[in-house]
């Protein structure tokens, strides 16, 4: 039985052999993953038993690979609303309940029709109650006040936090390469 090309993606390793990201798992299409090989910028730690074929070759399909030149994070994550969620553990900051970030949505601490600005220090995660009950007044009119006062996470501890929240699918040539915080089996 063969593996669907679509359901053989590539775990992308830095030159460390860390994953370039958590959340979202690195991955690269099957597509890229051969480029790279061919290309030889990237070596290959784990193949999947597919193999692809064109007319002068044939090559079984990677699921691990890691760069040959290591790409240092960057300093500062970028200011997204998923990322704000990331850092806030997808949890509303107001009631504290976790949610799928389908259901969040982000509240500025001090509204923007008050002065308040759309960044790290003023941007939290919210459930649609919480952000609606407190609506467009400052924390101390609604009496709620963020759990956590929201800042400026770094790369490292959006990757970190990135951990805790694992993919549906790992393939098992991955798991080596990938440290969630979960139990492990005896």
């Amino acid at each position: 039985m063969h593996l669907a090309l679509e359901s053989c993606p590539a775990l992308v390793l830095n030159a460390d052999f860390r994953p370039l990201s958590y959340f979202p798992l690195s991955l690269w299409p099957w597509q890229e993953a051969v480029k790279a090989v061919v290309a030889e910028r990237v070596n290959v730690v784990s193949l999947y038993d597919r193999v692809v074929r064109s007319p002068r070759w044939e090559i079984h399909l990677p699921s691990v690979i890691s760069l040959k030149e290591y790409i240092p994070a960057a300093r500062r994550p970028a200011f997204t609303r998923f990322n704000v969620f990331l850092r806030d553990r997808f949890s509303c900051q107001y009631c504290g309940d976790g949610f799928a970030s389908h259901d969040l949505t982000f509240d500025h601490v001090v509204p923007r029709s008050r002065g308040g600005r759309t960044t790290w220090d003023n941007v939290v995660t919210a459930c649609a109650p919480c952000n609606l009950r407190k609506s467009n007044r400052l924390p101390r009119e609604a009496a709620m006040f963020p759990l956590v006062r929201p800042y400026q996470p770094s790369t490292f501890e959006l990757q970190d936090r990135g951990r805790a929240f694992p993919p549906n699918y790992l393939h098992e040539h991955w798991r080596d390469f990938l440290y969630w915080d979960s139990v492990l089996e005896n």
